[in-house]
């Protein structure tokens, strides 16, 4: 008999606990998402104009004007094709692959993100607005709570710099993220993974910190749809989930939210979400990771991700308490 290690396991094969609770209202819903596939959500989709090139063999939109970052990492980055080629983006479907596949029909223009809460001047802008802040290329290792990891050139702007145009007032304590629910182009969305849309959140000072990104680009690039086009956030000290993908509203607000992993499963995914190999997963060790596109954990997790830039924000914090 074989018996598998958990560093031996590969990231698609295992179940989320989300999944695993419900599993019987998936087997339900799996008829539902059939239909949809077959009804055209799935299959050789078109690529969007300013999809990757490595996805559908068109033409890429480029992003001139764009400067490099002191913030990046000197690790060797993935290829665009690993980056592009295999994600977690569950409104697309729960394999790696499937946003690949899947998410080449989502609807990313027009664009607008609804910026509102506590704010002293709130307002609605268009993706191109945002495309005119000035632009970095990032590169972040990125850590997924399932032990692996990538080392990805992002291309964005400080989530600051998208705060100062609101001007948050003293009453915001957090920034929550609210992303796209397309049920036409998302086929995952009909399926009770998670509770739709998408939502995730940020302590005010971690949203605030010169390494919290919000991305736009992939290499120079823009964004890929499987990579959260056309806006996503990056937070390279944290788990991968964290980075809310597609984002449509943010909200400054004064109490902490409730966000879409921890409600799914409290037990296992809380609201801080840091990479901590001294704070196993309920349902694996955190302590090595496996870089892809190896196979078996060959790098030793390191707390907050390497990312000792944001260790004062956590002093004083029981890190196993505040998971």
């Amino acid at each position: 008999m074989l018996i598998r290690r958990p560093a031996d396991v590969l990231p698609s094969e295992i179940t989320p606990h989300g999944m695993y609770l419900r599993r019987r209202e998936l087997l339900k819903a799996a008829g539902l998402l059939g239909l949809g596939l077959a009804s055209g959500v799935g299959g050789n989709a078109v690529l969007a104009a300013e999809g990757p090139a490595a996805a559908a063999g068109g033409a890429a939109r480029k992003l001139s004007g764009v400067r490099k970052s002191a913030f990046s990492t000197s690790e060797k980055a993935n290829t665009f094709k690993e980056v592009a080629g295999y994600n977690n983006y569950y409104e697309f479907g729960t394999e790696k692959t499937d946003p690949a596949e899947y998410a080449q029909k989502l609807k990313t223009r027009p664009w607008t993100v609804v910026i509102e809460g506590e704010v002293k001047k709130p307002r609605t802008v268009g993706i191109e607005d945002l495309l005119k802040l000035q632009l970095e290329e990032r590169i972040y290792r990125m850590r997924c709570v399932e032990a692996w990891s990538m080392v990805i050139p992002w291309v964005g702007f400080e989530f600051n710099q998208l705060a100062k145009l609101v001007e948050p007032t003293s009453k915001a304590k957090f920034v929550e993220f609210v992303t796209a629910l397309q049920p036409e182009t998302m086929p995952g969305v009909r399926l009770p993974v998670l509770d739709w849309p998408y939502v995730e959140g940020l302590r005010i000072d971690e949203a605030m910190h010169p390494l919290t990104l919000m991305a736009v680009g992939l290499y120079d690039q823009v964004l890929p749809n499987q990579n959260g086009a056309p806006l996503r956030l990056v937070v390279p000290w944290k788990y991968g989930f964290k980075s809310a993908k597609s984002i449509v509203r943010i909200r400054f607000v004064e109490q902490q939210p409730k966000v879409a992993w921890e409600k799914a499963a409290p037990q296992e995914y809380g609201f801080y979400s840091n990479v901590n190999p001294n704070v196993d997963h309920p349902r694996w060790s955190q302590r090595r990771e496996k870089r892809l596109p190896a196979f078996f954990a060959n790098y030793e997790t390191k707390l907050f991700n390497g990312y000792d830039q944001v260790a004062s924000l956590y002093t004083g914090m029981d890190l196993k308490k505040f998971y």
